[in-house]
């Protein structure tokens, strides 16, 4: 489904367009996945809600979103091509998923980075108010 498109870009959840090898070649370099390999990014294609960025027939950006689509979501894996930074495209990606009709209603909506707090911060995400109430899990290698 085609979200948001001016000129030659637009954004889409459409997962057939989808380039994997593309998201892969980002994501296996990238400081949250270095090192993950194509088949985990393939089967996070499979089970997540997708938006893929588009400059012409090429992708140049990604993001995604776990979610049960009634209370809870969690982005991930969002970025632009180096190439094309700069232009607002990391907006419009994140403005996309947030404002996504499956996703409306929500009670929490969260994320992780590292570099990126300032895009995030124009969509209300601010640092978790508790927590004390959040736990992980770390398995070695993850």
């Amino acid at each position: 489904m085609l979200l948001w498109n001016e000129g030659d870009f637009e954004i889409s959840t459409d997962k057939a367009r989808l380039d994997d090898l593309a998201i892969h070649a980002f994501l296996v370099d990238a400081y949250w996945s270095k090192g993950r390999s194509l088949e985990k990014v393939r089967r996070t294609l499979e089970h997540s809600l997708c938006f893929g960025l588009y400059g012409g027939k090429k992708q140049i950006g990604f993001g995604r979103v776990v979610s049960d689509f009634s209370t809870f979501a969690y982005i991930a894996d969002v970025f632009v091509i180096e190439a094309q930074r700069g232009h607002g495209f990391g907006k419009r990606l994140v403005q996309c998923m947030v404002e996504h009709e499956e996703l409306q209603g929500l009670k929490r909506w969260i994320l992780a980075t590292a570099d990126a707090h300032g895009l995030y911060a124009n969509f209300g995400f601010t640092s978790l108010s508790s927590p004390e109430r959040f736990m992980e899990k770390r398995l070695p290698g993850a």
